[in-house]
């Protein structure tokens, strides 16, 4: 891959990125993107999570990228194969909106914070840190992961575009 090329990472999607591709991901609202790199290899990866546990899957054949708990040791294992090293792995993540404002606050809608706990549990998990996060609120965001450098954008109508 040659410096400029785009990824573009998908609902409930993920993919890894070397040589200064940039990975991308629209419409989180109460997703989380998160995105893992290892500074050494410039090697990132970014999956776009949609829901915390795979324990609730409905359909036959779980959609490994779409739960926290199966999407962050599958980027894992990719990044692994391109030669990542746990120990030099960084976090950040983006999303995690609450979309909706719900009377009565039952757990089962609140997706998005859902999101980010579960993240953060499988970051803790495997001792990634997290050492950038724009989560939270109710606004959606559109990110992108630089390979070359691990500088994270993070785009929202309200705020514009914030780097992290």
């Amino acid at each position: 891959m040659t410096e400029g090329t785009l990824i573009k990472v998908g609902m409930a999607d993920l993919n890894i990125a070397e040589g200064g591709a940039v990975l991308k991901t629209t419409g989180l609202g109460s997703c989380v993107g998160l995105t893992l790199y290892d500074p050494q290899l410039r090697l990132g990866g970014m999956a776009h999570i949609m829901l915390p546990t795979s324990e609730i899957a409905r359909e036959g054949q779980v959609n490994i990228a779409k739960y926290a708990d199966t999407a962050i040791p599958e980027l894992l294992a990719r990044m692994k194969s391109k030669g990542a090293v746990t120990g030099r792995l960084v976090a950040k993540m983006a999303g995690g909106a609450q979309m909706f404002a719900f009377m009565g606050g039952s757990d089962t809608m609140r997706i998005g914070p859902r999101n980010v706990e579960a993240t953060k549990q499988a970051l803790e998990y495997f001792k990634i840190p997290l050492v950038a996060e724009d989560t939270g609120g109710s606004y959606g965001r559109t990110v992108e992961l630089n390979s070359q450098n691990g500088v994270f954008s993070i785009r929202s109508v309200q705020f514009g575009v914030k780097e992290i």
